[in-house]
C-alpha cells in the first residue's frame, strides 16, 4: 500500500514511549475555473490522445538559489526500474532520497536499500547542480525516533549522528518523516516530549549543520498534535530551525473512507457537501500558518498516483449523464493497483498488508488509462471536477473508478502555490511521474 507520509519534525515533537512504536497505515483535459461543485460535463472518450518566494522572515530561506523549490522524494527502492541516472534532473532544484532508517542505536543510521544507490544519487543531483538530501525515517524506519529524542543524551547522540551521516554521504541536507499515526507494540504507555524539548532537539541539530545545509521535514495535513490528542495551536518555533516543511496534501480520500469515493488531493473542498469536507490544500496551508509557519515555508504536496475503488455502474452512472459525486464503493473488493497482488502479509509492526489500490501515474499511462496530461483512454468515462480540480476515470466493465491529479491539476497547484506565496512543491514520488516529468513540467510552468 501507499506509504502514509508523516514527519521528522513530529519526530522532534515526537511521541516518546518506554520502547520502539510503529506508525500506523491505512488500508488503503480541461482546466478547471469555476469553484461550482458539479458543473463540469461527463464524456466516454474515443481517443487516447518561475516565480520567486520571499524569505522567511526570522527562519531559514526556503531555497538557496531565491526560487521556488521544485522538489520530491526518489524511492531508493526502486532504483532498479528507475535509476538515479533516469531522472529528469532539469526539474529539480532538490531532491529527497527515501529512505536511511533509525535503529536501537542513537547513534547510527542506515540505509534501508542498496547503499551504492545513495552514493549515485547524490553524484548525479551535484553533477545536475541539484541538492541532494535523505530522508530519516519512514514506515517502520520511524521505530526508533521517540527514543532517539526522550533524553538529553539521546538527542545528542542523534543529532551527531545525523550530521556524521551527512558528512560521509556528502549530503546538502536531511529531511524528516516520522509517521505521527501510530500502532502502539503490546501496551506500553506513551507520553509526549514538551514542545520545548523538542524545538531544543531541532535546534542541536541545526547547530551542528553547515550554514547552508537543508533540514526539511514531511507533516500531515493539520499541525503536530498536543498532549491532548489535537493539533497544536502554536508550532512557530519549528520555523526557526526548518527551512521548511511539506505538506503531504493527499490520501484524504481512499479505500477506508467511509463518505464514498472522493478526491485523493483536493485542492479545494468547500465547494463540496459539508460532510464531504475532509481536507484540502488550501485547508491543510490555512492549518498551518495559523499555528504559526509562515506561508513561505510551506512546501505543497503532490501526488503522481491515483487512488481507486470498486463501484458498480449502479452508483457511478453512465456515459449518457455525469458521474455520481462520492458514490459508494465496495471495500472487500479493493482493485489491484500498480504491482499490487491480493496476497494479504504483515509487516514487523503487526500491521496487515494487501492491495491499496494504488495506481502510479506513469502505470496509468503505460496501461492506455490515460494519455501523458491525463486524459482518459478510449472507451474510459472522464470527469473533471471543478470543486477538487482533480480528475475521475471510470471502466464499466472492471467497475473500477480512479481519481487522480493530471497536468492541468497540477497547474492548477502551481497557481494556487503562487497567489498563496508557498515555498514551491514536492511530489510523492518522483518515480512515479512520465519519463519526462511531464507532471512536475505543468506545476513548475505555473508556480
Amino acid at each position: 500500500m501507499m506509504k502514509v507520509f508523516l514527519a521528522l519534525t513530529s519526530v522532534l515533537l515526537s511521541l516518546a514511549a518506554a520502547r520502539p512504536t510503529c506508525p500506523k497505515k491505512p488500508t488503503p483535459s480541461t482546466s478547471a475555473t469555476t469553484s461550482a461543485y458539479g458543473s463540469a460535463t461527463t464524456t466516454p472518450s474515443t481517443n487516447a490522445t518561475n516565480a520567486t518566494a520571499t524569505p522567511a522572515a526570522g527562519g531559514y530561506s526556503n531555497s538557496t538559489s531565491g526560487t521556488r523549490l521544485a522538489t520530491g522524494w526518489y524511492p531508493g527502492w526502486g532504483a532498479d526500474k528507475f535509476s538515479p541516472s533516469q531522472i529528469p534532473w532539469d526539474k529539480y532544484s532538490a531532491l529527497t532520497y527515501a529512505f536511511a532508517v533509525t535503529t536501537p542505536d542513537d547513534s547510527f543510521f542506515k540505509i534501508s536499500d542498496d547503499p551504492s544507490v545513495l552514493t549515485e544519487f547524490v553524484s548525479q543531483a551535484h553533477a545536475h547542480n541539484v541538492k541532494a538530501l535523505v530522508s530519516i525515517g519512514g514506515y517502520t524506519g520511524s521505530r526508533y525516533f521517540s527514543s532517539s529524542v526522550s533524553t538529553p543524551e539521546n538527542r545528542t547522540a542523534f543529532a551527531t549522528a545525523l550530521m556524521d551521516f551527512a558528512t560521509k554521504n556528502q549530503l546538502d541536507g536531511l529531511d524528516f518523516e516520522y509517521a505521527m499515526d501510530f500502532i502502539p507494540l503490546d501496551s506500553h504507555i506513551l507520553t509526549y516530549i514538551p514542545i520545548a524539548e523538542s524545538t531544543r532537539t531541532s535546534r542541536e541539530v541545526r547547530q551542528k549543520a553547515p550554514k547552508d545545509f537543508q533540514l526539511t521535514a514531511a507533516v500531515a495535513m493539520t499541525p503536530f498534535n498536543g498532549p491532548d490528542g489535537k493539533p497544536m495551536s502554536d508550532v512557530s518555533s519549528f520555523a526557526q530551525v526548518l527551512n521548511h516543511i511539506a505538506i503531504m496534501a493527499y490520501d484524504v480520500y481512499g479505500t477506508w473512507s467511509e463518505t464514498g469515493a472522493g478526491p485523493n488531493a483536493p485542492i479545494q473542498d468547500t465547494c463540496a457537501p459539508t460532510q464531504k469536507q475532509l481536507g484540502s490544500c488550501a485547508s491543510a496551508v490555512k492549518a498551518w500558518s495559523d499555528a504559526g509557519i509562515p506561508a513561505n515555508q510551506l512546501v505543497l504536496g503532490v501526488p503522481a498516483y491515483g487512488r481507486s475503488y470498486t463501484v458498480a455502474s449502479s452508483a457511478v452512472g453512465g456515459y449518457a449523464q455525469k458521474l455520481a459525486e462520492y458514490p459508494t464503493f465496495d471495500k472487500n473488493l479493493v482493485p489491484l493497483g500498480t504491482g499490487e497482488t491480493r496476497t494479504q502479509t504483515k509487516d514487523e509492526c503487526g500491521v496487515e498488508q494487501g492491495p491499496g489500490g494504488i495506481f502510479n501515474y506513469n502505470d496509468m499511462v503505460a496501461r492506455g488509462f490515460i494519455d501523458s496530461q491525463g486524459n482518459a483512454g478510449s472507451g474510459l468515462t472522464y470527469q473533471f471536477d471543478n470543486c477538487s480540480q482533480t480528475a475521475y476515470i471510470y471502466n464499466s466493465t472492471s467497475q473500477v473508478l480512479i481519481n487522480y491529479d493530471t497536468a492541468d491539476t497540477y497547474k492548477a497547484k502551481g497557481n494556487f502555490i503562487k497567489e498563496q506565496n508557498l515555498a514551491g512543491f514536492a511530489m510523492w514520488s518522483i518515480d512515479t511521474d512520465t519519463a519526462d516529468g511531464t507532471l512536475a513540467g505543468a506545476i513548475r510552468s505555473t508556480m
